[in-house]
């Protein structure tokens, strides 16, 4: 993997990873930009423990452009985007329009005395799996996904040695239906402030699960019964398995999780990473057959903590769709997005048995 680091016309940082040592990357960027904007604003919600981010810049962010003026795309001929090079293997940069950013301002310290202020301070990435506008993530093959595996890894590393990073959260969107703006194949990757909400009940319930059993793993004996009954797992091999949990919240939902413990992908070996790119394109491509469309998910990396509770994290990626039936899709309403009560209307044994079949 060839890692060539660029400056972007604001300032912002593009990194090109190819999978020729011989790729040259020089191109500047030749566009006139104003300054990226100044870090969110995060807000602390005493009813729940959560911090809220509030990003007024995004709301004049690229919303679904036409093709030919995708901001993903190459650069070429008078046409330039985020990418001044006329191809590429796989591309990072810095978000035009983050969530999170290291450009922090003065913030007031609370907006009443019982919710505290302070400043969006981590980092948002666009990553570009591939120069083709057309492609999808599963179309792509088992050599791109591990150059792929190991941007992640790279990007994970880096963004946790940052200033005030806890968390780093690598995730792709992908379909309208999840609410992407962009249709190019990439993903994202957030460096937050603090632990998220989902990782903290995660990582609260593996807590009192090594208490209760002298240190054990609590996702790797999850795990270890899925692959024991195998009723949920949808493809497995060596290193990997790929499996419906007996309790998924969506319609369509996957695992997969490498069978040794590790917190993140830069723990994974040279063997994990190698056989992670054939199984998880298999997942992908079973799940676009269900309904013989493309299937709109969230692909979504679980990994520890940058400082705390390493050793009770289990790295996994969940994949899970909205898509319900071929002209039905599952909406989050009152018991979902009020209560946080998840309704689901296919049995978990029912989803697997037919990603086996697709």
């Amino acid at each position: 993997m060839k890692r060539t680091a660029i400056e972007l016309a604001d300032g912002r940082e593009l990194i090109y990873f190819d999978e020729r040592d011989d790729a040259v990357r020089d191109q500047p960027d030749r566009r006139e930009l104003p300054p990226p904007p100044p870090a969110s604003q995060l807000r602390y919600d005493p009813l729940t423990d959560e911090w809220v981010t509030v990003a007024v810049h995004r709301q004049t962010r690229t919303f679904l452009p036409p093709a030919d003026q995708c901001p993903l795309c190459p650069s070429r001929g008078d046409r330039h985007s985020e990418i001044p090079a006329p191809g590429y293997d796989v591309a990072v940069f810095e978000n035009r329009f983050p969530s999170l950013s290291q450009r922090i301002v003065d913030e007031p310290a609370e907006i009443t005395p019982f919710t505290p202020v302070r400043p969006g301070q981590g980092r948002c990435e666009v990553v570009c799996f591939t120069d083709d506008h057309h492609a999808s993530f599963a179309g792509l093959s088992p050599r791109r996904v591990r150059l792929v595996l190991d941007v992640l890894a790279d990007r994970t590393t880096a963004m946790g040695a940052l200033p005030g990073v806890e968390q780093v959260f690598c995730f792709e969107n992908r379909g309208v239906e999840i609410g992407v703006t962009l249709h190019h194949p990439h993903g994202q990757v957030y460096g937050y402030p603090f632990v998220t909400p989902r990782t903290r009940s995660l990582l609260a319930a593996a807590r009192r699960h090594a208490e209760r059993t002298g240190g054990r793993n609590l996702y790797a004996d999850v795990l270890a019964a899925e692959r024991a009954t195998g009723d949920r797992v949808v493809a497995a091999n060596e290193h990997w398995t790929a499996y419906v949990p007996a309790a998924a919240r969506w319609p369509f939902e996957v695992h997969l999780a490498p069978h040794r413990p590790v917190p993140d992908i830069p723990a994974l070996g040279d063997a994990e990473r190698a056989a992670f790119g054939p199984l998880y394109l298999d997942v992908l491509r079973r799940l676009d057959g269900l309904f013989d469309l493309p299937m709109p998910y969230i692909s979504a990396w679980h990994q520890a903590p940058v400082r705390t509770d390493r050793e009770l994290g289990h790295l996994h990626l969940q994949v899970f769709s909205v898509r319900r039936a071929t002209d039905k899709l599952k909406y989050l309403a009152g018991s979902e997005s009020g209560m946080g009560v998840f309704i689901n209307d296919i049995a978990p044994e029912r989803a697997a048995e037919l990603l086996r079949a697709a």
